[in-house]
């Protein structure tokens, strides 16, 4: 339980940091879209030369499917 909360809140504050990051390094519009879209923000992010934020948000959303996987496997016995 706590993997899978700790692996949102890593998806969460890595998905606003990539979108702050996309607002001020391109056209704002980016970031609000990237945003409110959250598949868009790893690929622009990327794309606008923040590697490292995409990857960190890519892990992160692997994490956190893997944990939601492993917690409904968890709790079909009972």
């Amino acid at each position: 339980m706590f993997g899978l909360a700790a692996s949102l809140g890593l998806l969460l504050a890595s998905h606003v940091a990539l979108s702050v990051g996309l607002a001020v390094l391109g056209p704002w519009h980016r970031g609000l879209i990237a945003f409110v879209v959250p598949p868009l923000a790893p690929f622009w992010g990327y794309y606008g030369k923040l590697h490292a934020r995409s990857l960190l948000w890519i892990i992160a959303l692997v994490t956190h499917v893997a944990c939601l996987t492993a917690a409904a496997i968890g709790s079909v016995g009972s």
